[in-house]
């Protein structure tokens, strides 16, 4: 990423200068400096000049904006958020952003979440219930601020001539993230995937354009149920799948439930959220 430099001009100081006349050298000739030596006083140089003291800039200045400055410092309490570790720090001007599909879950898949969340908690008690759903479309990548509205601006013309459609997510599959310090419990998209990788194309172009990290290579699209802090995937992997699998299939019309028709994709920097609905 490149940011845009400013350049700025500066005037010599040789340029507005001027050299001493023959007849206005006070304190230049031979003469001057003798007279002003008898008298107790430093001969000047030619040419030379006095410097004003420098003053000391008052505490109440240099405390000015201390308190505000503290204010904007973010310091990461991962205690504050269910033990999340940031994936890169935070910098003031940097926005975190994703783009992704979103799911508005029923009541009906709420409960199925939690047919699944009670046996899985036999396995990790520390598995938490995703507070939102989504089909993730790309990598949490860095913005700065000044770059969202051009960026946005991509996004919308090269999807815009995307249709709707619809998936099916209804294979239970484990995920970790790529420094393993959170563990996932997700549903697998089995039909829908070529529809996804389109999307993904036009959306890696943008972030291309931006110098931005692409989506991962043969990506696994799913929706993300449930959450634990720490690489878990043994423990959830194997028996406790095949089981939640199980629970799924089993599930009153889990085959009508786990369609997800998709109609719109969102970007999200921060906490700005901007939406594109598909034709």
């Amino acid at each position: 990423m490149s940011g845009a430099r400013m350049l700025v001009g500066y005037s010599s100081s040789s340029s507005g200068s001027s050299s001493p006349s023959a007849s206005g050298d006070e304190g230049g000739s031979p003469a001057a400096q003798e007279v002003a030596t008898q008298a107790g006083k430093p001969a000047s140089l030619p040419g030379a000049s006095t410097a004003a003291p420098r003053l000391p800039v008052p505490d109440s200045v240099l405390n000015m904006f201390r308190d505000q400055e503290e204010k904007e410092t973010v310091v990461d309490d991962c205690s504050k958020h269910g033990g999340r570790v940031r994936t890169f720090a935070h910098e003031r001007g940097n926005w975190a952003t994703y783009i992704y599909v979103p799911y508005e879950a029923q009541e009906d898949f709420l409960d199925l979440l939690q047919l699944l969340l009670a046996h899985a908690h036999t396995h990790v008690a520390s598995l938490t219930a995703a507070a939102e759903f989504h089909i993730s479309l790309s990598q949490s990548v860095i913005l700065r601020h000044h770059w969202i509205n051009p960026f946005v601006q991509s996004l919308k013309e090269r999807l815009s001539s995307f249709h709707r459609f619809v998936c099916r997510a209804d294979q239970v599959k484990i995920y970790t993230n790529d420094t393993k310090t959170r563990t996932f419990v997700g549903l697998e998209v089995s039909s829908g995937h070529s529809q996804f990788l389109e999307l993904v194309s036009e959306v890696d172009k943008v972030m291309e354009e931006f110098n931005l990290a692409p989506f991962y290579k043969n990506p696994s699209f799913h929706l993300s149920l449930a959450w634990c802090v720490g690489n878990l995937s043994e423990k959830l992997e194997g028996q406790c799948l095949q089981e939640l699998q199980e629970i799924v299939d089993g599930f009153e019309d889990s085959a009508y439930l786990l369609r997800i028709h998709v109609a719109e994709v969102r970007c999200k920097s921060g906490k700005k959220v901007f939406s594109f609905p598909l034709r």
